[in-house]
């Protein structure tokens, strides 16, 4: 719609008064759509499924942009698919493709989608991608969510997916809810749950998702491993780290960079019996030490389970 040769060949298309082959009509329209919107319904959201390179769609009309509250970031969903379908044997010499979003994750208010595209047209269901025997593959569908809901953007979640449903969506048939007879569904579905509950309840995952304030890395550079350490963010001071295990691997006396010292406490941890994990952990929690590392004046000795996310917060002092 923003370009005038969009699927068509040389001769198929005029450019438009400048010679250009921007869409002038369509921008104006978009922009005006969007403003009529927003000062009509202040509480609507507009999200624009884009996938090209088009600047500031969610930026406000008066400053250039197309006036958009949200755009997806297909750029994260093909990228993070693509590595979460290797052989985690494999993933380290594709690290990249976790890291590269964050180059521009605040250029735009971001939507981070797995959407109804990628679980059709013979791509098959999210778990029925994920490597590994079975045990594998809930846990990589696992890590998969988790690792969605720990990173700075808006999530979206396709149905089935919340269930690990085995087949591709069919729009004539229903969702495959007879799966949650079956416990390793059911983990999933309480991650989902218990992850919508941490994201809403926990300032640090979500006040500043669409700004660089929220994110900071503490190790990115763990390809030897596949392993990624970062915290995030809230307008208040809230903390909470996150911290990923992209192999079947378990990490021991694994060293990881915090501000501050004190008690972790455990928020969650994908590897969890009552989603379906291992049970792997660090008995709710560590006490960080006077330790430097990664560029921080303290740290914490963690446990990591095997195709797992954890995510821990200081707690305040009373």
């Amino acid at each position: 719609m923003l370009y005038l040769d969009d699927s068509r060949r040389e001769g198929e298309w005029i450019p438009n008064r400048y010679g250009g082959r921007e869409n002038l009509d369509a921008v104006d329209f978009l922009r005006h759509c969007n403003e009529r919107i927003y000062a009509l319904n202040p509480g609507a959201m507009t999200i624009a499924e884009e996938s090209t390179s088009w600047p500031m769609v969610s930026r406000p009309t008066y400053l250039g942009g197309l006036g958009f509250g949200f755009k997806w970031d297909l750029g994260w969903m093909n990228d993070t698919l693509r590595y979460m379908a290797k052989d985690p044997i494999y993933r380290k010499y594709h690290h990249n493709d976790l890291t590269f979003r964050m180059l521009y994750a605040f250029t735009e208010n971001f939507v981070l989608p797995l959407s109804h595209d990628e679980v059709v047209h013979g791509k098959g269901s999210l778990l029925s991608r994920m490597p590994g025997d079975n045990w594998q593959k809930f846990a990589n569908l696992r890590l998969l969510l988790a690792y969605q809901f720990a990173q700075p953007g808006k999530k979206l979640l396709f149905m089935g997916g919340d269930i690990g449903q085995w087949r591709e969506w069919d729009h004539a048939s229903s969702i495959d809810w007879h799966l949650l007879d079956y416990e390793p569904h059911r983990g999933i579905q309480r991650l989902v749950r218990d992850l919508n509950g941490l994201y809403r309840r926990t300032p640090a995952l979500h006040e500043l998702d669409c700004h660089p304030d929220g994110f900071q890395w503490i190790d990115c550079h763990d390809s030897e491993q596949s392993t990624l350490s970062f915290l995030r963010r809230g307008s208040g001071g809230d903390t909470a780290l996150v911290v990923c295990n992209f192999t079947p691997v378990p990490r021991t006396e694994f060293r990881v960079g915090v501000p501050t010292g004190g008690f972790w406490k455990e928020l969650l941890n994908t590897d969890s019996a009552y989603y379906g994990g291992s049970n792997l952990g660090n008995g709710g929690g560590v006490f960080a030490q006077a330790a430097p590392s990664h560029g921080f004046p303290w740290s914490v000795v963690l446990t990591l389970p095997p195709l797992a996310v954890l995510i821990l917060a200081a707690e305040k002092s009373r």
